[in-house]
């Protein structure tokens, strides 16, 4: 009997998901872009992108108004970050009115050449509205509701933002820090994958070991891995080190028609010699797309359970 509530459940829950994840489709990709932009960092703001698609799952059915969606997921994005940098106590910043209260002329170039340095010159709350506003072109009355203002605060941080960004070089670039070596563990993780021995693999992963295949599934233990998503084995294909971003991950090659094509990229996190957390971005497709472009390499649109055609 508890199986079989079990398995109700869970076959639900995919309902409601595959529901919201149609509704929501044509909105990730710039959603994506605004907490790339809003962090600072592509892997922050994907971070973010998670906890957004997440919170605003679980929440949209609570919804008893007309709710427009785009404005709702990015309004979930804008309070999650503000939330999370007041947790970390970092100044939010303020966004006082003054007595001009309109606009500025929307300069397309400007804002999009002053992307990469928001974060390093602005505080939080100044740079979702900059975005908000001058970027997804939401009006400030929309702006203002998801950054907890005033349409008058908005208009004012805009053109404050705009004449700092004039005293700015917007093309400076930010220093590329050291990278480590590869861990032992991971190039003899990338040995076994590459060897296509499972066994191996497995025995270099912790009993405990968490698996995030991120807004696809988890696996809690190895067990659970044995069973899921290692049951079939390894996929034929290459896995390759590269630093993105900042941060080494693996890339999984698969052989297309006219080259190497991204199948998934991974990341691993190791502990006492073995590996206790291993993330997939196997589903995560504004992930997959903006590393190829970063990396110069074909995306697999069309693989196991995807279809990003």
């Amino acid at each position: 009997m508890r199986e079989t509530i079990e398995e109700s459940f869970t076959e639900k829950n995919r309902e409601l998901a595959s529901e919201f994840q149609s509704m929501m489709e044509e909105f990730k990709e710039g959603l994506w872009r605004y907490c790339r932009y809003l962090t600072g960092s592509p892997w922050d703001g994907e971070d973010l992108f998670q906890d957004t698609m997440l919170k605003a799952f679980g929440g949209y059915y609570q919804r008893w108004h007309p709710t427009n969606p785009k404005a709702y997921l990015y309004r979930m994005a804008t309070t999650t970050w503000i939330d999370r940098c007041r947790k970390e106590k970092r100044h939010l910043g303020l966004l006082e009115e003054d007595e001009f209260l309109q606009d500025t002329p929307k300069d397309e170039l400007e804002a999009e050449e002053a992307l990469h340095i928001l974060f390093d010159h602005f505080y939080p709350r100044q740079v979702a509205v900059f975005l908000l506003r001058e970027v997804f072109r939401f009006d400030a009355r929309e702006v203002a509701g998801m950054v907890r203002t005033t349409p008058g605060g908005v208009y004012a941080a805009v053109r404050r933002m705009k004449e700092k960004l004039k005293t700015i070089d917007v093309h400076e670039g930010r220093h590329q820090q050291a990278q480590p070596e590869t861990h032992p563990i991971i190039k003899a993780y990338l040995k076994a994958m590459n060897d296509g021995d499972i066994d191996a693999v497995m025995a270099l992963i912790s009993e405990e070991a968490q698996n995030d295949a991120a807004l696809g599934f988890q696996e809690f233990n190895k067990e659970e891995m044995r069973s899921g998503s290692m049951k079939y084995g390894l996929p034929v294909m290459r896995a390759v080190e590269y630093s993105l971003w900042g941060r080494k991950v693996i890339v999984k090659l698969a052989d297309g028609e006219q080259g190497p094509e991204i199948h998934d990229i991974q990341y691993q996190e190791v502990e006492n010699g073995k590996i206790v957390h291993h993330i997939s971005y196997y589903f995560r497709k504004e992930l997959i797309f903006a590393a190829a472009e970063e990396l110069g390499i074909r995306v697999q649109t069309d693989k196991p359970v995807v279809d990003w055609n």
